[in-house]
Formats: structure tokens, C-alpha cells, sequence
């Protein structure tokens, strides 16, 4: 994997990189043209203030807003304030005083020992306000357009600020204008929360109240503003759930989301695929580093103020009574405590809850979720563990969970609804351990857990069972708990977690176990060993000597046998150890049930039908668990799936009373990609082969990257689906030597065949073919081998080997037979064109049953290509290619849509829509580009000649205006426009 890292789309996904803070300005637009509009305004205001809260981007704004000016010829003066200068008087005024006249042309500039610069001089030495305003209204006097910027004007003397507030800017020339950003801590509605109390805040209030001054607040983003600002920086599509996670966290502050997006890239949480942005399941907030602006800015107040926010990130989802908490919990007093939250609220640090009575109020909150974080991971264990036994008993003590407005004089302990209260106690009793009674801990704890199973985004339930095992005494007990830790694990997709549970229970069992939670443990083992892809280690569970040197009954050593047989696939083996051992797993219902079913599925496999076939009609066993059933349908569904029966799919989930999106995402992404949902499929597969899932599926482990490498084929994305099938055979034959450690490879062998073919090097394409029969048929596999056939008898006709395509066609024609599949049929019946004559009658035939089994089957791709095959051959009506013309449009196949358009041509029909089959063809070119394709691949991917490609990119370099490959592959690489009036009316919009 190491070796590629850098590609764009391997599986696992490759490290996102943070492409610096720059200068963005997303969903400023009406504040921009606000201060555009009376900056250019000879009689616009002469004071533009520029309010927000901390990482808003007040500066960024200003200074994109100075740059405009300075862009039209007004000079721009900047004056940027630090801390500390509060304490120097009428430090600000002198400053500006000397940048005005450093600034004034030489020839209006007074003698060295006059002017506002001396004067000003003079009144700081001798503290002078009255002679430092005439100095700094003589110095705005500029004879040229002038702004003057100030930055960060909190940190001013209060003295300056002042005099700058009483200045009559429409007495100044009116080409000087003044602009000055300062902190004002707002709330997503724009509303200030609380004033600050220091003379700087009192002073820029009065400077707001300047008749010349404007104000302009600028709020925290909303969503489209934030997704659009974290695909800038990463440069890529952001996933929903990781817009989602950033804009909680950092409430949609820039400043905050840049800070976040920075720790995450760092750690290499934010993974990428295809272009496409995803942070890893279960991935925690992370820990703001000291340097950082919010923790600075805490740091700053001092103590208590730190041990009180430390305390609050916390305590605050109880409301009001967090403040007592708080108290009792620290040693502080009461006062302490009070004056240290009002100064939090001063900073910005945290915010009051307005209740119903506009008098009263509910309590406190973070104003920045991520600053929350940041405070209380720094809490050693024992203080953790000491305020979260206090929430405990409150809550414990209280029994409520609803805040709305409690009377001011009686509080109630309650959760605050801006808290996550469904996560909150649990959180708060795994934390306090033993501080707490450990019964009653272990009983919510557990309960809390069930209650949010599966956890798909690992919200807390392993955090859960893990603190009830902590306080677990009893060993029988606890190994049952960790079992269902390791099961919800699983269930979460966190298969280490998993694994290490089961092994330690199957290792060393407590005595008095149940033999069925042994037989689960067995299980879990050999799952979440597959989940990792750890091919050796179930080679070594195959075999009955590994599970004879553990201490567990036969059921379970024997059930987990068969099931690492199955996921190796090695079906015979599997299919006799059932038929050896059948006493033994008939023991218990759960056993019987799973091993069943895995017995009529290897049979399935290995060509015999019949009996899976029979299983989907009968009715679920009532003696399962609702979970253990639900698996069972999924593994049924899976099969079929893959086998590329959609009815008897999509009628098992009928029969089952199971909606499409109930679904895991493996099992949603094939029935998508069956159905031609191109666009609902591919983010599926993109978020499993970033988040390791994608290789779930039994039988046909690889079939996730196959088909999404299929899709990526018929798009045009040639290299990107070859680098696809190579980065997932590296994860199974780790060590690099050809040899299969693990399951078969032969689905992408049928893909990695394709896109051969596709470039034209049917050599390879026939090599790889036959390597993946041969693997099946060592193991006496037929499922998927259709597509294998059907392709090898393809290249051999194309090759004109006749006699080895009509053998392969053979093949092809027993194997329908045999397993009674549409799927498997209709592959013979088109292939059986392709190599016999067209023109024989059994051709026409075959294809006339072609269109009706495609027809019947309804999947819209399989439809399309049939449709194609059907026109081509004259056993349809020429109008045929419209209908495929339109279903490869639907599904996003663009390929195969240039191809039909090409064949609508040669059959004299009118393609519709002209301009947008032009545009549809530069943008497959410039895909091919983008691929790295050469002239001689493109052309045998479009079935060009080398010169007709040539002329193609003429006129695409041309009709763009660009002028070589690089610029054609940055712009589909960016989403640009490719056509000439696209790039004019950008360049127009940036003008």
C-alpha cells in the first residue's frame, strides 16, 4: 500500500492533504458588496467597522477588501494591534499619525520639525489627547485616496479608540477612509451576547456610534458555506457525514473549521477516494494543540478561569446547577466560580442559554464544540472520573432530562437539550468507574448500549460495554460481556476491537460459560479475522489442529472450522466437513441455521442449485434471534446479487418485509449498481473502500471493487479502474508472488479483463481470463465463471481463434444449463453472436431472446447492451439504439453512450441533441486525457484511428482555447469548464 499512496484511488483510500487557510471569502458575498458599495461612494462612511466573533475571518475579509482598492489606486495603510498595546496610551493614534505622513507625498509634507507627526510625538510623551486628536485629524487630511486598516482593534489603547470616535470623518477629505476590525462575540443569529466589560470594548462600542461609521457583522457559515470551504481545502468532494462532523463541531466558525480540518489531515484521518473526502469511522474530535487561537485565548484569563472551563466542559449539559457542581467539585467558592464563568462568556469562550423567561436563563455552552473537546481531554483520569461521578448522582438523584426554562430559584437536574442526552449519562457513569454503584452502572450501561446498536458511527456503545466490563467482577459474566463488546464491535466495523474479544474468550474461557456463547465467540473470531483480510490466520483455522488446542466445545470448534473454510472459499472442503460433523452443529438452533445455510450456498457455488434455490421460498426460522435472521437474509441476498439476479433479490427483500435502505452498505451498493443507480452506488463503494469494508461479501469477496471498477470502466475512467483491481489483489497476495492466499480473484479477473480489452491488448486480457478459470476450477467454482467464459470466447473471436471461441462457447452454453441463471443465458445468447455468424438464423434468434430476457430481468445497463448487440446485428429495428442511447445516459455510461452514438450514425439515424453530444464527447476525451491515456490507447478505446484522435484533440484544444494535455487534465481534475464560452464567461465573472 505503501507504494501507493499517492494514487488517486487504491484501495483503503490515500492521505488527504490540508491545502492552506489562503484568503476565502465563501458566503461573504453581501457583506463584500456592502463595503464595497460605500467604500467607492464618495458620501459612503468614512469609519467601516468590521464586527465578529473569534476566527470568523474579520482580517481575511478586510484584507480582501483593501486589496480591491488598492487594485483601483487608493493606497492601503495597515496597522495591525497586538496584546499588550492596551497598556501604552495613545499608542494606536500615533501609529496611524505616522503611517499617514510616512504616506503623504514629499512635496505636501512640512518641515521635519512640524507637522502631526512631531505634534503627535510630543502628546504621547507628555499624555496630551487634546493636541494627539488635532495631529491625527491634520494627518487624515490626505490629498490622495488613502485607506487606512486596522486590525484587531480589542487589543487598542482605550484612549486612541476614543479619539478616533470622536473624529468628524465628514470634515476629512472624502478620499480617506478608515477600516477597523474588532471582536464582537456573536451567536449564529447575529445577536450579541453580552458586551465586553474592558475600556477597549467600551471604547469600540462608542466608535460604533460614530454617525460616519458602518457596521458590518459577519455571521458563522451555514452548511453549503462550509462544505464548500472544506472541498476547498481539501480539494476534494467532501463526504455528507464529514460536512456534517465540521460543521458541528466548529459551528461553522472558518477559523475553527480550518483548525479542525489541519489536526485531522495531520493525523490521517481524512481519507480519500476518487476525488472524494471521508474521515475514518469512529474517528474522535482532536485534541487543539497550545498554540491554537481558542486555547490561547483561554489560557490568557488564568486560573480559575481554566480549572472552571475544564470543569464545564463537563458539567454543562446539566443546566444551572453545573455552576454548584462545579464548586462542590473543585474547591472554588461560589464567587470564584460565578466571576470565572462571566469572564468566560466575556471572551468568548462560552455562552449563556436564554430560557422562556427572558430574565432567566438555562445554563452554558461551548460556543465552539471542538474548544469543549480540546479543554476536556487535557483533564487528568481522576478529575474526569470525579465529575462525572458528580453528574452521575445529580442525574441519579434528579431523574430528569428536560430543561426548557426551570424557575430561576429551583433548578432542576436535567439534561440541557443542546446536549446529546442520549449519549451524555452513559458517557458520564463509564467515566466515573467505581466512583459509582457499580450494579446499577453495569445495567444502564448495558441497557444504553443495546439501545443504540449497530452504532454504524461508533457514538458511544463500545465506549459503553467496555466501562460495564471494567466493573464486572464475576468471570463468567464478564467474558459474556466482552463478548457482546466484541459483537457490537463487529457490528460497528471495528473488527481489532472484535477480534481481540474473541480471542481472549476462545483463548482462555471462564469456567461456567455457556457453550453457546462459545460457539459465538468461534464466530466472531473467524469474522472479524476475514474483515481484516487476514487470509493466513484463517488458513490456519481451517485446519482442526489450530482448534484443538483450544478449550471449547466441539460445536464451537467445528462451526468456526467450516466458517474459515467458507471464507476462504474453499467450498468442497467446507461441504465435507459439514457432511463429517453433521451430529455436531445440529446441535443448537443457531448452529444448525448458519451452517445450513452454508451448505446449500457452497452447493450454490460449486453448481448445484437446487436446494439454495428452495431455501428462499421458506419461510425465516422462528427460533432465531431477530439479528441472527436478519444476517441470514443478508447472506441469501448477497449470493444473488452477485450471481446478477435482481428479481429473485428484490423478491426475497419483499418476502422479508425488507426496505432497500435498511441494508448494509455492501448489500445496498450491488443492488444499486443492478439496478443502474450509478450515482446512489458509487459514493456507497467509495466509503467502503476508504473505510476497509468492501471485501464483506460471501461468496465473491472482491465483487465491491469489481463492479465498482466496471462502473469506472464505462465512464471512461480506463486507468482508474485498473489501479482500482490492482491495489485490492495486493491486499490479498501480500506477499507480491502470484499465489492466492485467500478467496478467489476470478470477478476481478473478469474486470481487470475488460479494461484490457478496452485498450486493446487482448494478449493479456486472454491470459488473465484463463488464469482466473483455472483458479475457480481448482477449487470447482463455478459462480462468476460466466462472465469469465463469456469474455474469454470474445477475445478468441476477436483474435479469429474460431475453434477455441466455440469451445468456450460450449462451456458457457452447460453452465446455463446447469445453474438455471438469466444472467449466465443471456451472456451465451449474445456471445453465442459474437462468434457464430450474425447473419445464421439461431442469431437472430438467440437475439431476439436476448432483448426479451434483458427486457424481463430489468436492469438498465444489461438492457442497453443487449439493445446495442440486438441493433447492430439487424435483429431488431435500428430504433433500438435509441432506447439504448437513453439507458446508458441514465446509468452515466459514457463509453458505451459514444459507442451507440457512433452505431446511430452508421445506421443512418439522427443523434439528438447535437450540442450536447459535442459537449458529451469533449468531455469523454478529455476523461481519456485525464486517464493518461495515449493517442494509441484512446484510439482503440473510442475505436478510432490514431489521426482521427489527433484531429479530435485539435478541435478540443481549439474550441477551449487551451493549449496542451496538462491544461485539459487540470481542469477535469478541478471541474472546470472545458468549452471556449464556458472559459469566457468565468473569465468574465472574475473581471
Amino acid at each position: 500500500m505503501a507504494a501507493r499512496r499517492d494514487t488517486e484511488l487504491v484501495f483503503g483510500g490515500t492521505s488527504a492533504r490540508f491545502h492552506g487557510t489562503g484568503e476565502d471569502l465563501l458566503g461573504r458575498e453581501s457583506e463584500s458588496e456592502e463595503v464595497d458599495a460605500g467604500l467607492r461612494d464618495p458620501t459612503g462612511p468614512g469609519l467601516v467597522l468590521v464586527r465578529g466573533e473569534r476566527g470568523v475571518g474579520r482580517s481575511a475579509f478586510v484584507r480582501a477588501a483593501a486589496e480591491r482598492l488598492r487594485a483601483e489606486g487608493v493606497a492601503v495603510l495597515p496597522v495591525a494591534c497586538v496584546p499588550d498595546d492596551g497598556e501604552r496610551p495613545l499608542l494606536l493614534a500615533l501609529r496611524l499619525v505616522m503611517a499617514l505622513e510616512e504616506h503623504r507625498p514629499a512635496a505636501a509634507r512640512p518641515r521635519p520639525t512640524h507637522g502631526p507627526a512631531v505634534a503627535a510625538l510630543t502628546a504621547v510623551k507628555e499624555g496630551d489627547s487634546t493636541a494627539m486628536a488635532e495631529a491625527l485629524a491634520a494627518a487624515l487630511a490626505q490629498p490622495t485616496p488613502t485607506a487606512v486598516v486596522v486590525d484587531d482593534a480589542q487589543y487598542a489603547d482605550a484612549e486612541s479608540l476614543a479619539l478616533l470616535g470622536r473624529v468628524d470623518f465628514e470634515r476629512v477629505l472624502p478620499g480617506t477612509r478608515l477600516m477597523v476590525t474588532a471582536v464582537r462575540h456573536t451567536g449564529s443569529d447575529r445577536t450579541s451576547r453580552r458586551p465586553r466589560s474592558s475600556r477597549a470594548g467600551r471604547a469600540v462600542e462608542r466608535l460604533a456610534r460614530n454617525r460616519a461609521a458602518r457596521t458590518i457583522v459577519l455571521p458563522r457559515l451555514g452548511p453549503e458555506d462550509v462544505t464548500a470551504l472544506v472541498a476547498r481545502r481539501l480539494r476534494a468532494v467532501p463526504d455528507v457525514s464529514l460536512v456534517r462532523r465540521v460543521h458541528r463541531l466548529s459551528r461553522g466558525i472558518p477559523g475553527a473549521v480550518d483548525a479542525l480540518l489541519v489536526e485531522w489531515t495531520g493525523r490521517d484521518a481524512i481519507r480519500m477516494a476518487d476525488g472524494h473526502a471521508f474521515l475514518g469511522v469512529g474517528t474522535p474530535a482532536p485534541v487543539l494543540p497550545d498554540g491554537d487561537r481558542y486555547v490561547v485565548a483561554l489560557r490568557s484569563l488564568g486560573e480559575p478561569c481554566w480549572t472552571v472551563a475544564s470543569a464545564l466542559s463537563v458539567l454543562w449539559p446539566l443546566g444551572r446547577p453545573a455552576a454548584a457542581l462545579l464548586a462542590a467539585s473543585t474547591g472554588l467558592s461560589d464567587a470564584a466560580v460565578g466571576h470565572s464563568i462571566r469572564s468566560l462568556v466575556d471572551e468568548g469562550i462560552v455562552d449563556e442559554l436564554p430560557g422562556r423567561d427572558e430574565a432567566a436563563f438555562r445554563g452554558w455552552t461551548f460556543r465552539v464544540p471542538l474548544m469543549a473537546h480540546a479543554v476536556r481531554e487535557r483533564l487528568g483520569p481522576l478529575e474526569r472520573s470525579r465529575l462525572s461521578a458528580a453528574a452521575v448522582g445529580e442525574l441519579w438523584a434528579g431523574g430528569g432530562t428536560a430543561a426548557a426554562g426551570a424557575p430561576h430559584d429551583t433548578p432542576a437536574a436535567a439534561i440541557l437539550d443542546e446536549a446529546d442526552a442520549e449519549t451524555y449519562l452513559p458517557d458520564r457513569i463509564a467515566e466515573a468507574g467505581i466512583l459509582v454503584d457499580p450494579e446499577r452502572a453495569v445495567a444502564e450501561l448495558t441497557a444504553a448500549a443495546r439501545a443504540l446498536y449497530p452504532d454504524l458511527d461508533r457514538r458511544g456503545m463500545l465506549r459503553w460495554y467496555l466501562g460495564a466490563v471494567r466493573l464486572i467482577e464475576e468471570p463468567s459474566a464478564r467474558d459474556l460481556s466482552v463478548l457482546r463488546c466484541g459483537q457490537a464491535a463487529h457490528g460497528c466495523g471495528d473488527y481489532p476491537t472484535a477480534r481481540a474479544a474473541a480471542e481472549g474468550i476462545v483463548s482462555a474461557p471462564a469456567e461456567g460459560l455457556d457453550p453457546l456463547n462459545l460457539y459465538e465467540a468461534a464466530t466472531l473470531l473467524v469474522a472479524s479475522a476475514s474483515a481484516e483480510k487476514d487470509w493466513p490466520a484463517l488458513s490456519r483455522m481451517g485446519a482442526a489442529s489450530w482448534w484443538d488446542g483450544l478449550p471449547l466445545p466441539a460445536v464451537a470448534s467445528v462451526s468456526g472450522r467450516v466458517q474459515a473454510l467458507w471464507q476462504l472459499e474453499k467450498w468442497q472442503e467446507a461441504l465435507t466437513l459439514l457432511a463429517q460433523t453433521e451430529p455436531i452443529w445440529q446441535t443448537t438452533p443457531d448452529s444448525h441455521a448458519l451452517l445450513e445455510l452454508f451448505g446449500v450456498v457452497a452447493e450454490f457455488v460449486l453448481g448445484r442449485p437446487d436446494r439454495f434455490m428452495r431455501v428462499l421460498t421458506m419461510p425465516e426460522a422462528p427460533e432465531l434471534a431477530r439479528s441472527k435472521a436478519f444476517a441470514m437474509v443478508i447472506a441469501q441476498l448477497d449470493v444473488l446479487l452477485g450471481a446478477g439476479d435482481l428479481q429473485r433479490a428484490t423478491a426475497l427483500l419483499a418476502a422479508r418485509g425488507l426496505a432497500a435502505e435498511l441494508l448494509p452498505a455492501c448489500s445496498q451498493f450491488l443492488l444499486r449498481h443492478l439496478e443502474g443507480r450509478w450515482d446512489e452506488a458509487l459514493p456507497l463503494a467509495r466509503r467502503l473502500l476508504v473505510n476497509g469494508g468492501a471485501l464483506n461479501v460471501v461468496p465473491g469477496h472482491h465483487l465491491i471493487p469489481a463492479r465498482t471498477a466496471a462502473v469506472l470502466l464505462a465512464r471512461g475512467r480506463i486507468t482508474s479502474a485498473g489501479r482500482l483491481i490492482s491495489s485490492v489483489r495486493g491486499e490479498v497476495n501480500g506477499e507480491g508472488n502470484g499465489e492466492v492466499n485467500g478467496p478467489l480473484e476470478h470477478v476481478l479477473d473478469h474486470t481487470d479483463a475488460e479494461v484490457l480489452r478496452t485498450v486493446g491488448d487482448l494478449g493479456r486480457a486472454e491470459e488473465i481470463l484463463r488464469r482466473g478459470l483455472s483458479a475457480a476450477d481448482d477449487r470447482g467454482s463455478v459462480y462468476g465463471t460466466d462472465e469469465l467464459w463469456a469474455s474469454l470466447a470474445e477475445v478468441h473471436a476477436e483474435a479469429g481463434h474460431t475453434p477455441e471461441a466455440v469451445a468456450c462457447l460450449e462451456r458457457l452454453e452447460r453452465l446455463a444449463e446447469r445453474m438455471d441463471s438469466g444472467r449466465t443465458r443471456l451472456l451465451y445468447l449474445l456471445t453465442s453472436v459474437q462468434v457464430l455468424r450474425p447473419d445464421l438464423p439461431d442469431s437472430r434468434r438467440h437475439l431476439l431472446e436476448a432483448v426479451e430476457l434483458a427486457r424481463e430481468r430489468g436492469q438498465m445497463f444489461e438492457t442497453a447492451v443487449t439493445l446495442t448487440a440486438a441493433a447492430r446485428a439487424n435483429a431488431g429495428p435500428a430504433a433500438l439504439l435509441h432506447e439504448a442511447y437513453e439507458l446508458f445516459g441514465e446509468t452515466g455510461a459514457a463509453l458505451w453512450r459514444f459507442h451507440t452514438r457512433a452505431a446511430m450514425r452508421e445506421s443512418g439515424l439522427v443523434v439528438p441533441g447535437r450540442k450536447q453530444a459535442t459537449a458529451e464527447n469533449e468531455h469523454l476525451l478529455a476523461i481519456l486525457l485525464a486517464e493518461g491515456l495515449t493517442n494509441r490507447q484512446i484510439a482503440n478505446v473510442l475505436r478510432l484511428s490514431e489521426d482521427a484522435v489527433a484531429n479530435r484533440l485539435s478541435r478540443l484544444f481549439a474550441r477551449t482555447g487551451m493549449r496542451s494535455r496538462t491544461e485539459v487534465v487540470t481542469a477535469v481534475l478541478a471541474g472546470g469548464p472545458l468549452t471556449s464560452d464556458d472559459r469566457r464567461m468565468t473569465a468574465d465573472d472574475r473581471g
